[in-house]
C-alpha cells in the first residue's frame, strides 16, 4: 500500500500483478515529472529489486501503471509513480501512443465533476518491443507481458462510492497487445470486465452488489 495507489506485486515476474488507484481533480496540480526512476526498497528482504536501468537497451519502455500525470499535486505524489514496482515492460508504440491516449482520456473525464477508479496491469508472457520479441528482460528478472489491461469505473463526485454504483454506471475495460503493431486508437481494444477477469483470475468491483456487478461487467463500452 502506498499513499498514492495500492498494488499486488509478483516477486517472480518482477512487476505488479495489478495496481489500483483513485483519480479526481484533488490529485492534480502543477508538479512536473520527477523522472526519478528507482528501486522500491519496501519489497520483502531477499526479493530482487528491479532497478532504474534494468530496462535499458531492452526495446521496452519503463511503462507507468499509475501514470505520472495522475499524481501532480505534490512532488512526493509524483515521485511515488517512478518506483520500479509501478513499471511494466511496454512496447514503445503501446506505451507512448495507445496507452498514453487512454490515460489522457481518463483525466479529461474529470472535468464536470467526476471521479474514477482504475485498476491496471499486464498478463501473459512475451511482447514485441523495438528490438523484437522477448519473454523476459533484466537477465530474466522481469517478465514481459503479452498484454496490458485496464479497468475504469466512472462516477459523479460524491461519497460512499461503492454504494453509488448502478447498472448504468459507465465502465471501460481494455485489453491491448504489448507489441509495436498496436493500433493508435485505444477504443479498438475495448472489451468486458468479465473477459479481463477470465484472463487474469481477478475479481473486480467485489464491493458492488452482485446484481449490479454482473450487469456492468458484461458490457462493452460504446461511448
Amino acid at each position: 500500500m502506498k499513499a498514492q495507489y495500492v498494488m499486488s506485486y509478483s516477486r517472480d515476474k518482477g512487476t505488479a500483478n495489478w495496481v489500483s488507484w483513485h483519480l479526481d481533480e484533488a490529485w492534480l496540480g502543477s508538479t512536473p515529472r520527477q523522472d526519478d526512476f528507482r528501486a522500491d526498497n519496501t519489497l520483502p528482504s531477499g526479493w530482487y529489486q528491479v532497478g532504474a536501468t534494468d530496462y535499458s537497451y531492452s526495446g521496452f519502455d519503463r511503462g507507468h501503471i499509475t501514470p505520472s500525470a495522475d499524481r501532480t499535486l505534490t512532488v512526493e505524489d509524483n515521485s511515488s509513480t517512478f518506483l520500479m514496482t509501478n513499471m511494466i515492460p511496454q512496447a514503445p508504440n503501446n506505451n507512448r501512443t495507445t496507452w498514453a491516449s487512454l490515460e489522457s482520456y481518463c483525466r479529461s473525464m474529470l472535468t464536470g465533476g467526476y471521479e474514477i477508479y482504475i485498476i491496471s496491469g499486464g498478463y501473459g508472457v512475451g511482447g514485441t518491443g523495438s528490438n523484437g520479441y522477448a519473454t523476459t528482460i533484466a537477465n530474466g528478472n522481469v517478465t514481459v507481458p503479452s498484454n496490458t489491461w485496464k479497468v475504469i469505473l466512472i462516477l459523479p463526485d460524491g461519497n460512499n462510492d461503492a454504494a453509488r454504483v448502478t447498472s448504468s454506471t459507465r465502465v471501460i475495460a481494455v485489453d491491448m497487445p504489448n507489441d509495436q503493431t498496436i493500433l493508435s486508437d485505444w477504443r479498438a481494444y475495448r472489451t468486458t470486465v468479465d473477459a479481463i477477469e477470465a484472463k487474469t483470475g481477478y475479481d473486480f468491483f467485489s464491493l458492488v452488489p452482485d446484481s449490479i456487478e454482473n450487469v456492468i461487467e458484461a458490457k462493452i463500452d460504446t461511448l
